[in-house]
């Protein structure tokens, strides 16, 4: 993963989390977007990009960044847990039931 607590990219980072947790969604996704075309590697930003876009709808773009996270960490729970709900947002149930069984498998819910 690629560190953004450096220079103008963790300022970006943290200006995006700000719009973030305001509830500017399409804002946050803006500027995370950047971040993440900076630093592709950063899952952390990637997570908080797709939040965005699914908080704000863009579902597709959603998805997109969700899969990305997860073949870089399968590992991330919470990533299967928003792509069973981006893909169930999307009418699409019967794909996103793996999705679910995994996340509840890997935290016991």
């Amino acid at each position: 993963m690629i560190d953004v607590t450096h220079g103008g990219l963790a300022e970006e980072y943290r200006r995006g989390r700000l719009f973030f947790d305001a509830k500017d969604y399409i804002g946050a996704a803006g500027i995370l977007a950047g971040v993440v075309a900076e630093a592709p590697d950063n899952l952390a930003a990637r997570l908080l990009l797709a939040r965005a876009y699914y908080h704000s709808a863009q579902l597709g773009k959603a998805e997109k960044e969700l899969r990305r996270v997860l073949d870089h960490a399968p590992d991330e729970g919470y990533a299967y847990l928003l792509l069973a709900r981006t893909l169930q947002r999307q009418n699409r149930p019967g794909e996103a039931e793996p999705y679910l069984r995994l996340h509840a498998a890997m935290t016991g819910s």
